[in-house]
């Protein structure tokens, strides 16, 4: 399985299953608790959106989450972590088998998150950045009370003006980077991947968050790439101007969200090492896992509670993680 093309420059296929789940149903799939089933890998970073996401806002109860193993082959993301390998509510071994149910003849990216109709065994949306919006915006009669305003609208021109730009940049810079495959391609998309950093960093150093003085969604689409930063992109794809753990601003900006309810309580760094050493054979031929990197510096204090902002607005802290969606422990920092 290659994902490098060798004299190329690295382009993501964006080809999305666009379907929406919303509260009129206008595109056939109405909001109802417990129909749909989020399929999730804790190793992917564009999956990791949306368990946040959605643990923030409470949706666990009324959109029940799978979790595939962190690897796959050219086929599909497996559910190898339950029982006998197959998912307990879908009846699959392979997440493929949604999207052809769907569409016998499906040839694009077997990708998560997606979220599958349960009663029909289909896939409904795999559109990524469209799907945290909408457990936002559309899932609101089933948000828990005290969930933040993660997309209120006063501030979404700017939050969609910022995420265009972490995209571009940085979500996919450090795969373009990753995945270059030429020696012009990868500096091109180093370059721009550290001047969006340092242009990010001038942006924080006054301010607790990316947009306003809460959480929002901006903050949610950096996190997933930052917390994966040392101990994938860094050494893997090549991002090794610094590690996130020597750019002061950004990190105690990251440890700040991860010691946040909600953030490094859905991380599993065991997946997603394994994920990109294990999947990306091209790049790591010999599929060794690193030991490292250190992550007790994850629970240090970051001090950015100086800066003001309420993490939740007006809203509360989500509760303790369900046990049955607790991240193993070993999988992450360990208290001292």
């Amino acid at each position: 399985m290659s994902y490098v093309s060798p004299g190329g420059t690295y382009a993501r296929d964006s080809r999305y299953l666009t379907t929406r789940i919303t509260a009129d149903g206008r595109d056939g799939f109405p909001v109802e608790p417990g129909r749909y089933r989020l399929v999730v890998s804790r190793a992917c970073p564009w999956a990791s959106r949306a368990i946040i996401v959605r643990r923030l806002l409470g949706l666990e109860d009324a959109l029940p989450m799978a979790v595939a193993g962190p690897t796959h082959d050219e086929r599909s993301w497996t559910f190898d972590l339950d029982p006998g390998g197959r998912d307990p509510v879908l009846g699959i071994e392979r997440l493929q088998d949604a999207y052809f149910a769907r569409d016998p003849g499906y040839d694009r990216g077997i990708t998560v998150p997606a979220i599958v109709d349960v009663p029909t065994g289909r896939v409904v949306t795999n559109d990524f950045p469209q799907m945290t919006i909408d457990l936002s915006l559309e899932w609101t009669a089933h948000h828990r009370a005290g969930a933040p305003a993660l997309y209120p609208r006063e501030l979404r021109p700017e939050i969609d003006s910022v995420d265009e730009a972490v995209y571009q940049d940085v979500n996919n810079g450090v795969y373009r980077a990753g995945f270059a495959g030429s020696q012009n391609a990868y500096e091109a998309a180093y370059a721009r991947l550290f001047a969006r950093l340092d242009r990010l960093t001038d942006r924080l150093a006054a301010s607790r968050y990316l947009v306003g003085d809460t959480i929002t969604e901006a903050d949610v689409r950096l996190f997933t790439t930052l917390v994966r930063f040392d101990a994938v992109y860094h050494g893997h794809f090549k991002c090794n101007r610094r590690k996130l753990s020597e750019m002061p601003v950004l990190w105690s900006y990251a440890r700040d969200l991860f010691q946040t309810p909600g953030f490094g309580d859905t991380v599993d760094f065991d997946h997603i090492k394994r994920h990109y050493y294990l999947v990306h054979r091209d790049i790591n031929p010999t599929g060794i896992v690193p030991a490292g990197p250190d992550l007790s510096g994850w629970l240090a204090p970051h001090d950015r509670a100086s800066l003001g902002g309420r993490p939740f607005g007006r809203g509360t802290p989500p509760g303790p993680v369900a046990p049955s969606e607790a991240v193993p422990a070993g999988h992450g920092p360990q208290p001292g």
